[in-house]
Formats: structure tokens, C-alpha cells, sequence
């Protein structure tokens, strides 16, 4: 068993989601040491934008519009609430 390490940073930044990568890399660009915690594995390096794949929800857009697809707030929340899984029951409070 190994003993556990103590990091040692001028920054530590929570979350390596896309602001916590940008932060990082402007403490780094200044020169800092930087610490990175977040509660996903290194696989899942990217936050939110990794959970939608980089996805971006449009709702009613002008393009959905033309092809003549129905949409709306109500539909869209259905449809995330329908399809999000909250798999965090241990988050719960």
C-alpha cells in the first residue's frame, strides 16, 4: 500500500468540464501550478459537454420550422426529462 500524496498547487480548479479546462490553461499560461479534481474518471474528461457529446438543444429553431418539424419548450422538456436518466440517486439530497 502505497501512502497517499498530498498535491501541492498555487490553483486548484474543481470540475475539468470546458471552464474548468479554460481556467486551467490560463493558470498554466501564467505560470501556476494548477490541481484538477472532479468526480468522473479521467475517460470523461470534458464535464457536461462530454455527457451531450458536444450536443446543442435547439428548441422551435427557424430550421426545424422549414422542414416542418413540431417543437416546442414543452416537447423539448418531455423529451430531456424523458431521456436524462438521472442516474445520481446517491446525489440526492
Amino acid at each position: 500500500m502505497t501512502a497517499p500524496v498530498t498535491p501541492s498547487a498555487d490553483v486548484l480548479v474543481i470540475g475539468w468540464g470546458l471552464a474548468g479546462l479554460v481556467a486551467t490553461a490560463e493558470a498554466v499560461r501564467r505560470g501556476k501550478r494548477v490541481v484538477i479534481v472532479d468526480q468522473e474518471p479521467r475517460t470523461n474528461l470534458g464535464g457536461q459537454a462530454w455527457w451531450s457529446f458536444g450536443g446543442l438543444f435547439l428548441v422551435d429553431s427557424p430550421e426545424q420550422r422549414r422542414l416542418g418539424i413540431r417543437d416546442s419548450l414543452d416537447l423539448a422538456r418531455q423529451d430531456w426529462f424523458a431521456t436524462a436518466g438521472f442516474d445520481r440517486d446517491d446525489d440526492a439530497v
